[in-house]
């Protein structure tokens, strides 16, 4: 892949992002790039193929991230910990209608989206989670695939504004909400005290 048409995808990103997907058009990928539409249709033929590509881009990112912090991270409860400031990271920025226009508007951009959560992050959180409760800070009687999925479903809750309405609810606290939830769920006694001095550590730094 060429440079210029990496710089699209980067852009592209960073406006869905910011703004979702229905609301930018071809003309402000190429306005906020500095280029002529005609050099962003040599690249890239319609603004579906942009789409599915800024995607799939973002997985391959986000994939190597999570990837990295699970090499890196001492236990299951560090790991989770540092999931949660990735998160905060990514997700947060996340214009909520993004995944509605991915679904409505963007099918196969949607189906890598759902391939990577029902696959990457299902296989990841079980992981998490196995590991947790072999450590003993997770519960034993939690059942990690049950849990998984309800986690990533529970991720996507917030990002539909039928069920938590934007004019009632500020999506970044609602996030965190169903993420204490889903820490506190899982985590046994032994867990507990040692989530508590990430939280104190995170604090204090």
């Amino acid at each position: 892949m060429d440079e210029l048409k990496d710089k699209i995808i980067e852009g592209a990103q960073t406006l869905f992002i910011q703004y979702g997907i229905r609301s930018v058009s071809m003309d402000d990928v190429a306005r906020a790039l500095s280029m002529s539409k005609k050099t962003l249709y040599q690249h890239f033929s319609n603004k579906n193929e942009l789409v599915t590509n800024a995607v799939e881009d973002y997985m391959k990112g986000e994939m190597a991230e999570f990837s990295e912090i699970q090499k890196i991270s001492n236990n299951a409860i560090e790991e989770l910990f540092n999931l949660s400031k990735c998160m905060r990271e990514h997700v947060f920025k996340i214009n909520p209608s993004m995944l509605y226009d991915l679904q409505k508007y963007h099918a196969e951009a949607w189906a890598i989206f759902q391939r990577f959560k029902n696959r990457f992050l299902k296989d990841q959180l079980m992981d998490n989670m196995n590991n947790g409760i072999a450590e003993g800070y997770y519960r034993k009687d939690i059942d990690p695939r049950v849990i998984a999925i309800l986690r990533l479903e529970t991720v996507q809750l917030p990002f539909n504004d039928q069920i938590f309405p934007r004019t009632e609810f500020n999506f970044l606290e609602v996030q965190m909400q169903l993420f204490d939830h889903f820490v506190y769920g899982i985590l046994s006694d032994k867990g507990k005290e040692l989530y508590t001095e990430y939280q104190s550590k995170a604090t204090n730094s």
